[in-house]
């Protein structure tokens, strides 16, 4: 099976053929750890939490305890500044006083154009196209407080490879989501499981704040996370979309080799 994406080696989205085996870049055949992949976003992105029914239903007796008081009747979000973008077949740094960190595997939608106010029936034309996103975090228990110190770390986002059209995936609603860790599957997911579909989450979100062209909206993080450490390699796949790949080291080998600094 082959499919279009654009991938970004330097400043600009270029086009790709994605094999088997291969990516066809410029009329060549190249493995992909030939390439130098960047990430294929460079807006913002934001980061959806209670999105996947398994997580609401875990804690759905926290609601109405404090500091919660009732269920959110609106989308959760954050925002994975620029400092944790990263790339695929990258390194990701542990900090050194952290034993492990969460691996939250989803699927990023890729804005096409300016939305406000967007109607659920419409949000598929502000959409150009999806990616797989790794939101890593150090382990934490509270949605009260913003995760700035958990989520924001630098290299903690990693995106791609690439970015699939639209029109290339059949039905976003319905992607099998899957979490391996040093070749061992460890997650199963699926975009089915949302809680708000990704036409009724763009609605949502886009009623109170404006997503701009190349913005990535994830569309939430799984319930009950796995987890890596120092020397793991952890591969997302997502159906139609492709596969991501990271190793993880300890923080200051990557500062020594001179990576994200």
């Amino acid at each position: 099976m082959t499919f279009q994406a654009k991938a970004r080696f330097s400043s600009m989205l270029e086009d790709i053929q994605v094999g088997p085996s291969y990516i066809e870049w410029k009329g060549k055949k190249l493995t992909e750890d030939a390439l130098t992949w960047q990430p294929p976003v460079t807006g913002t992105v934001y980061g959806t939490l209670l999105n996947f029914t398994e997580q609401v239903e875990a804690l759905q007796s926290q609601f109405n305890k404090d500091p919660y008081k009732k269920p959110p009747i609106r989308p959760i979000m954050y925002i994975k500044p620029k400092n944790t973008f990263n790339a695929h077949l990258k390194e990701v740094a542990i900090p050194e006083e952290i034993n492990e960190v969460e691996i939250n595997a989803t699927l990023g939608i890729i804005i096409g154009k300016t939305a406000t106010n967007v109607k659920e029936e419409e949000a598929y034309h502000f959409v150009e196209g999806y990616t797989i996103v790794n939101d890593v975090s150090i382990p934490h228990d509270s949605y009260y407080r913003p995760a700035i110190k958990q989520k924001a770390r630098d290299g903690f986002c990693p995106i791609g490879p690439w970015l699939v059209g639209k029109e290339h995936v059949v039905d976003p609603d319905n992607l099998l989501i899957r979490t391996f860790k040093n070749d061992e599957l460890i997650q199963v997911n699926h975009t089915k499981e949302l809680v708000r579909s990704i036409p009724r989450l763009i609605q949502d979100v886009t009623e109170f704040m404006t997503l701009y062209k190349g913005d990535v909206l994830l569309v939430g993080v799984p319930y009950n996370p796995p987890k890596a450490i120092v020397g793991d390699t952890i591969r997302i796949e997502i159906d139609q979309i492709g596969s991501l790949e990271n190793q993880f080291v300890m923080e200051n080998v990557q500062v020594a080799k001179g990576e994200h600094r």
